[in-house]
């Protein structure tokens, strides 16, 4: 390239080099097939046409690949900082950001030019010489965002509270109510604590019941439910400080601001600038979390963990509340199925290669990346090597690396995992599974989430002797934990005496002090297996309901083996309960007992079909008021008939919603009979399997979703305001032809009954949806920690607090 001008080369190629526009994603942070990043070795190239960006090792794949050879070269250096830098306590559930978490990161100065490939000529930015349209096109380029900051680790923050749309408006009942600035009680119930004023009335309730139990009894909520009166405020949280104080909107369902909170105050002769502190707010208890018993033992806070580097030790790093994709993705790519797949067995030029124009929206470029970053070793080095500082001590740690793009596809057709907020790391772990068999839909062979996945059947026992079977495939075993099988009975009691006492003498129990339910896995997975009564159950033999039994066992043996403890139940009222246990897991089982044995030899089963008068029975009915309010709209009394029977009677809301989006169906108008619902859209299985998860049955599930359009959220609650829709009297299944193995089940992997314990996903907050997830894996004989970005040696893994425990089949 002697004697050839650096400007006319750029020159020649100034038609391949395009002007950002709005609507454009640009890539500037982070490598799309690797996590190089400018901070990297060699730096980032942008390309000048697609605005994709790549490493120094990958940037020739894609001129290959595109044609396209102008590039903008970013490159970070570290800038010099004060070491002794101090750190703040956080007073905020943030990263990066005021009173939140302090990250201590470092700063680094950028330098630019423009390469042109395939021979690397190289020439200054800034530079007064380049093309306009260069200057532009680069400019446009670094003034952008990038795709990859909507996810960068400092972007997470609770929300604000907004303004309440009741606080401006709202009237207040003078009935003569003066509270004292001490000494409150619930109006109708003992409670002293998490008590909650009502600013209409001056009513003082307790709060709603926990999911751990803990809490109030709902009288607060059931007296908005009973007057409509709005806004409340938490007694306990008021000080001279009015925006620290916890308001509470009922109709809004979320925490608020009411810029008149002092004169609705002093309406009740409150004088807020005497009051002091006496409760958490909600925030702060959520804070308050990090620091507790459970949090530092599974995390295994102040513990000397050795840092571990090298090929599989690979940090994630946290976007924000993605703790549970962090947890499970290093459990996952602990299997070999799924290291074969996208590491072993595929290089990331393949895939490279295989994607379609952009490879950041391709699930299979994405998983090979992640696979890659995790295993190769390649990023799991010490900060401190990477800075080319001094040898790593015993506290160095790894920067990790971002999961960003595969977040970003992974979640392209889930909108919660889209979002920033905490997830259920079971719900995200079923539908990557789900996304991974769509992706290889057609290759068997190449699917690595068939490693997981086994057959359920459940045989059914009705009182004339004959028998039914029903089979499903599966991902995990969910399994219900007994408590009455605690083996530390006495413990148990004695705790709770002493615990009483010392409520009695107005002390406060230590969370050293409470002693936890001890339940053996024996026990759980015996529970899967035991035999359930089914009352209602319609018996085709008798033509008449009956009580049958049902027990259930496995068709098949994965390859790895996903045991998912059911920690959050339902007590009596449908109250939700987070079980406050532990699971005594051993490392190895033997569950070659729970095969189950399908139609055996002088079994009969039940006969199908149902009889025209049973038909008849169960013709759908709709409910009159439901129809008739809906017809008070205006609407036609046929389609208000169809809306309350399709939507299973669940309200004139659901009923509403169902008649707008089906106003233009061809056979609105067609007369009501017996198969009316059978015409509707089937259910996503995915979604029935999440609310088995949370200890529904399926056909309860099945009709939650059904009444509710399919949304989740929605038939939960759906399921809570009808506790009387119980499954057993729908559970009518007569017989099943699946005596054999189907064909999907057949082609499962399959084994031996042992296995050996590999992983744990453990989780510590009162809801799924809150709080931590950290994985536990076994690696070259020993246990590991992986929490985010930190890996280290473990030294006590939590096996007795897992929410997912992974076991692989011990080949004999």
């Amino acid at each position: 390239m002697e004697g050839i001008d650096p400007m006319d080369v750029l020159r020649s190629n100034l038609s391949r080099v395009r002007l950002p526009e709005p609507t454009n994603r640009i890539y500037k942070h982070e490598c799309c097939v690797s996590f190089d990043t400018p901070r990297s070795e060699g730096g980032l190239f942008i390309d000048m046409s697609t605005f994709l960006a790549f490493g120094k090792d990958y940037v020739d794949w894609n001129y290959s690949k595109s044609g396209n050879p102008v590039y903008l070269h970013i490159k970070q250096t570290k800038k010099i900082v004060p070491e002794d830098r101090p750190l703040k306590k956080p007073t905020l559930l943030a990263i990066g950001v005021e009173g939140g978490f302090d990250n201590n990161e470092p700063e680094y100065g950028e330098s630019y030019s423009i390469v042109i490939l395939p021979n690397y000529v190289t020439l200054p930015f800034p530079s007064v010489e380049l093309p306009e349209k260069v200057r532009l096109a680069v400019d446009a380029i670094l003034l952008n965002e990038g795709v990859e900051k909507r996810e960068q680790l400092a972007a997470w923050t609770a929300d604000k509270k907004q303004v309440s749309a009741y606080a401006m408006t709202l009237q207040q009942i003078d009935n003569g109510v003066i509270v004292p600035p001490l000494g409150w009680k619930c109006a109708k119930c003992d409670k002293k604590e998490n008590l909650w004023l009502n600013l209409t009335d001056g009513m003082i309730l307790c709060g709603r019941k926990n999911w751990d139990g803990s809490g109030g009894n709902n009288h607060a909520i059931e007296h908005y439910k009973e007057t409509g009166y709005p806004l409340a405020v938490k007694l306990g949280t008021i000080t001279a400080d009015l925006e620290a104080a916890d308001v509470f909107s009922y109709p809004e369902d979320d925490s608020v601001e009411d810029p008149l909170l002092a004169q609705h105050l002093a309406f009740f002769g409150i004088d807020f600038t005497s009051l002091r502190k006496t409760e958490m707010t909600t925030a702060e208890r959520e804070l308050d979390h990090n620091t507790n018993f459970d949090w530092n033992r599974i995390q295994e806070s102040g513990q000397e963990v050795e840092p571990i580097f090298g090929p599989g030790y690979t940090g994630l790093i946290n976007l924000g509340n993605s703790c549970y994709l962090a947890a499970t993705m290093q459990v996952v790519f602990s299997t070999r199925s799924f290291s074969a797949r996208y590491y072993m067995n595929q290089n990331l030029k393949v895939a490279f290669d295989m994607a379609p124009y952009d490879p950041t929206v391709d699930l299979n470029m994405q998983l090979t990346k992640l696979a890659h970053g995790l295993l190769s070793g390649k990023y799991s080095v010490p900060a401190s090597e990477k800075d080319g500082s001094a040898a790593p001590t015993t506290d160095a740690k790894q920067e990790g690396i971002p999961p960003r793009m595969f977040k970003s596809v992974i979640a392209a057709s889930h909108p919660e995992f889209s979002t920033m907020r905490q997830q259920d790391a079971l719900e995200f772990f079923l539908h990557f599974l789900d996304q991974v068999e769509r992706a290889n839909s057609g290759k068997p062979e190449l699917d690595p989430s068939r490693s997981f996945k086994f057959g359920v059947e459940e045989r059914i026992l009705c009182t004339s002797g004959k028998v039914a079977y029903n089979r499903r495939l599966d991902y995990i075993l969910s399994l219900n934990i007994p408590l009455h099988e605690a083996t530390n009975k006495e413990e148990l009691e004695a705790s709770q005496k002493m615990k009483a006492e010392k409520i009695s003498e107005g002390k406060d129990v230590s969370s050293h002090e409470i002693v936890r339910p001890r339940v053996p896995l024996e026990a759980c997975l015996a529970s899967f297996s035991a035999p359930e009564q089914i009352p209602d159950f319609y018996s085709s033999a008798l033509k008449a309901k009956t009580t049958a039994i049902k027990t259930a066992g496995l068709t098949s043996f994965p390859d790895y083996l996903v045991l998912h403890m059911r920690k959050f139940v339902m007590e009596a009222g449908w109250v939700p309960k987070k079980l406050d246990v532990y699971i005594d897991v051993p490392d190895v089982i033997d569950i070659s007992h729970m095969r189950s044995k399908g139609l055996q030899p002088g079994e009969e089963l039940l006969p199908e079909g149902v009889p025209e008068e049973e038909a008849e029975s169960r013709k759908p009915v709709a409910n009159e008021n439901i129809v008739s309010q809906l017809v008070s709209m205006g609407f036609n009394h046929l389609h208000c008939q169809k809306a309350a029977i399709n939507t299973l009677n669940a309200g004139v809301e659901e009923a509403m919603n169902w008649l707008l989006s089906h106003m233009d169906d061809p056979d609105i108008d067609a007369p009501i009979s017996s198969g009316a619902q059978a015409a509707e859209a089937p259910i996503d299985q995915s979604k029935i399997d999440t609310l088995i998860t949370f200890g529904f049955h399926e056909e309860l599930a099945r009709k939650a979703l059904k009444a509710s359009g399919g949304d989740i959220e929605k038939a939960t609650d759906w399921i809570f305001n009808n506790p009387n829709a119980s499954t057993s009297s729908d559970m009518d299944t007569t017989s099943s032809n699946n005596t054999t193995p189907t064909t999907t089940d057949a082609g499962l992997p399959d084994g031996g009954g042992k296995y050996r314990l590999f992983g744990i996903v453990s989780h510590i907050g009162t809801s799924t949806q809150c709080g931590h997830y950290v994985a536990h894996i076994l690696k070259d004989g020993r246990w590991v920690i992986f929490n985010d970005n930190k890996v280290g040696a473990s030294i006590n893994p939590p096996k007795d607090m897992g929410y997912l425990y992974f076991f692989e089949r011990i080949n004999s």
